[in-house]
């Protein structure tokens, strides 16, 4: 599962309120500029134009470096097993609930719509058996295991926030009958998980 990631343009800054008003006169005088001589003047404006410009890329460049560094990390529960796109499995005897990590949702938005498989039906690892629509993308959901689907969170289809307020309860997305419990031998546990995303996000 992938998201992608948009800036906010930052707020506009007035050059106006930056500079003294006594580059400019009022009701026709001669003002400080204009003693000075054409040439000089229009130095000076020369110079607190371009300071204004270099001001606003400070600016503009702080804003990127503040809204780019990465947000405190998301919440991994040490109980279940993790897949690199980004899903999560609990497994209770021979079925597992599966969905998408708090990581996931955090980077993907605010979720407006998912994408339900048929009860019945049967996944296989790796392959994808429904998808996440959020304000910023779309994405894929795999399966981390391979089985039959036994249930579907038909919630999900009326209140698709539960993935972003309770990715971990409310909003788990299916249940499955594990048909190859060897599978899960290539899941992450929940140390390897967090490194896992440390490393992609170090990436972007």
């Amino acid at each position: 599962m992938a998201a992608a990631a948009g800036l906010a343009a930052p707020p506009p800054t007035s050059r106006i309120s930056s500079f003294p008003r006594a580059f400019s006169t009022g009701g026709g005088g001669v003002g400080p500029l204009e003693e000075l001589g054409g040439g000089t003047a229009r130095s000076i404006m020369a110079a607190a134009a371009a300071a204004s410009r270099a001001l606003w890329a400070c600016r503009t460049a702080s804003y990127l470096r503040i809204s780019s560094f990465p947000r405190a990390f998301s919440t991994v529960l040490k109980d279940l097993k993790y897949a690199d796109t980004h899903e999560w499995v609990k497994v209770e005897g021979d079925s597992a609930t599966i969905g998408v990590t708090d990581h996931a949702q955090d980077h993907l938005g605010d979720v407006v719509y998912v994408e339900l498989p048929e009860v019945g039906s049967t996944v296989s690892q790796g392959t994808n058996f429904g998808a996440v629509e959020s304000v910023k993308a779309t994405s894929d959901i795999n399966a981390p295991v391979s089985g039959e689907i036994i249930q579907v969170n038909d919630e999900l289809s009326e209140k698709p926030g539960f993935i972003n307020g309770s990715p971990y309860e409310k909003g788990w997305i299916i249940k499955v009958k594990i048909s190859d419990p060897s599978e899960l031998n290539s899941l992450m546990d929940d140390e390897k998980y967090k490194k896992f995303c440390e490393e992609e996000d170090g990436k972007h």
